[in-house]
């Protein structure tokens, strides 16, 4: 972990800050009072930035690399909820504000780079600045209308169409993560998966 002032590539570090969705509207002002908050963490493939059932929970602005919010029963089955990508950001805000635990861990898919802080301090932060406020709930709200609008695909679509919902949705994210990772997000197997593009059904 590195602040951003004392980091080598914090020039970079600043500039994918800047376009981050939730960021990106951002004064000068406001980011200067921001960035001592936060730290930026290289993280491996299959890293556990969060895990579910915690309260200790953060707020993360992704610079590099795949994330996924997965959640998991007690028998260990898994359920991929979302994949979020850089200039996205993951977080439990809804949790946090209801006082529960975090209800899904966010895990990187592929070797990532984050830059976060404490959600209490991130909340507090927005508190100050409704702006900033309003575009980071609408964010919240989007993701949690995704999630809800891909369980429901998961239904009411053949696995062919959930295939070409997501090619059409994620083209670019389709082509840079893990065929096992995409096929368990559709509920698919791999093989599944494969065979589908062999009989060029996607």
């Amino acid at each position: 972990m590195s602040s951003i002032e004392s980091h080598p590539e914090r020039n970079v570090i600043r500039v994918q800050l800047a376009h981050n969705v939730v960021l990106k509207g951002m004064t000068v002002a406001q980011m200067a009072e921001l960035e001592p908050h936060l730290v930026v963490v290289d993280c491996q493939k299959g890293e556990a930035l969060l895990h579910q059932g915690v309260h200790e929970m953060e707020q993360y602005f992704i610079l590099e690399g795949i994330l996924k919010r997965v959640v998991s029963n007690q028998e260990a089955k898994e359920m991929i909820l979302r994949f979020a990508e850089e200039g996205q950001m993951e977080t439990s805000y809804a949790a946090w504000r209801l006082g529960t635990p975090a209800p899904y861990s966010i895990v990187c898919v592929t070797r990532a780079r984050v830059a976060k802080l404490p959600l209490r301090e991130w909340v507090a932060f927005i508190d100050k600045h409704p702006g900033l406020k309003q575009a980071f709930e609408y964010d919240v709200m989007f993701v949690m209308s995704d999630i809800m609008a891909h369980t429901i695909t998961l239904h009411l679509l053949d696995a062919p169409g959930r295939v070409k919902r997501f090619l059409r949705k994620h083209a670019d994210l389709a082509e840079r993560m893990p065929k096992k990772e995409l096929a368990s997000y559709l509920n698919l197997s791999a093989e599944t998966l494969s065979r589908l593009k062999q009989r060029g059904k996607i």
